[in-house]
């Protein structure tokens, strides 16, 4: 018989369901990839056109300084002294808000936000529906609920109304419903994570040959008390810091002095071996080897 022609399958037992494990596609896991990083770099290039202001994509994060854009060109609601808003002059590109655009994001529970100016009054909405900035503390006229559908963003006043602009270029709050007209933005130049510069280990400054040494000094222990320096250079740690993965690379050549170091210590015929035997002292064991030391049960 031809055991070549034999075909070989897993045992199956009777009533057991066999679960398929499901494999992302290498095409689509690299469109994936693109797409993170496509939409990645669009929010940055937005970011830098609005000078540093970024878009708000939720409700915990409309806190400190904030600018509401009016639609998709750079004009901003502006704060007038005499209480009324109305839509700010179009900014160039690489510009932020201007100071009575600013207005300050306070946090009113419920899903809501409140809104104060730079005259440090909270907006709200009068009963024309005009969109005031009169209050000294918030009340239910002054909450603002965001409202976000599809990547867009709407402001629904307490009136049931949302955030828009009227002829005259006034900012109010008449339409019950959100279209094009009332699409907002807001934008914060708060210090997200993400920009926060990492903080690098004290151990990890200065010049590379003086960043071994210190790693050196915490990590590695010798009985000798002398230092054991890598002796390959340190081209691969330049191109480790520049890779961001200089603390695994000092790692790896630690790891590799630790092993030669014990390799030198217990190799057969290792010269630290015969000193150690010539130090204990040598008494005849059985069939007249000697051993090493008093009860270590090594022999030589």
């Amino acid at each position: 018989m031809d055991y070549s022609r034999v075909n070989i399958k897993p045992l199956k037992l009777k009533g057991e369901k066999r679960s398929h494990k499901k494999h992302k596609s290498k095409k689509r896991k690299a469109e994936d990839e693109s797409g993170r990083s496509s939409d990645g770099s669009r929010k940055n290039t937005d970011t830098a056109d609005h000078g540093g202001w970024w878009c708000c994509e939720a409700l915990q994060e409309m806190t400190g300084s904030l600018a509401v854009q009016l639609g998709d060109t750079p004009i901003y609601v502006c704060a007038l002294d005499s209480g009324l808003f109305t839509a700010g002059a179009p900014h160039d590109e690489g510009d932020g808000p201007s100071p009575e655009e600013v207005l300050t994001g306070v946090p009113a529970g419920d899903n809501r936000t409140a809104l104060k100016s730079g005259y440090n009054k909270y907006l709200g909405v009068d009963g024309a529906g005009r969109v005031v900035g009169r209050a000294d503390a918030i009340g239910p006229r002054e909450m603002w609920q965001p409202v976000f559908q599809e990547g867009k963003m709407a402001l629904l006043g307490a009136n049931d109304c949302f955030l828009g602009l009227d002829d005259d270029d006034n900012v109010v709050a008449t339409c019950a419903s959100a279209g094009p007209e009332q699409m907002v933005t807001i934008r914060s130049n708060a210090i997200r994570e993400c920009d926060r510069p990492k903080e690098v280990p004290e151990e990890e400054r200065g010049k590379l040959k003086d960043v071994e040494k210190n790693y050196v000094k915490k990590f590695q222990k010798f009985q000798d008390k002398r230092l054991r320096i890598n002796k390959e250079g340190i081209a691969e740690l330049k191109s480790a810091r520049e890779d961001g993965i200089l603390h695994e690379a000092l790692l790896d050549r630690r790891s590799k002095m630790k092993a030669d170091r014990y390799w030198e210590i217990w190799g057969s015929g290792g010269e630290a071996a015969s000193k150690r035997v010539a130090k204990c002292g040598r008494r005849k064991g059985p069939h007249g080897l000697a051993q090493a030391g008093h009860g270590t049960g090594r022999w030589w």
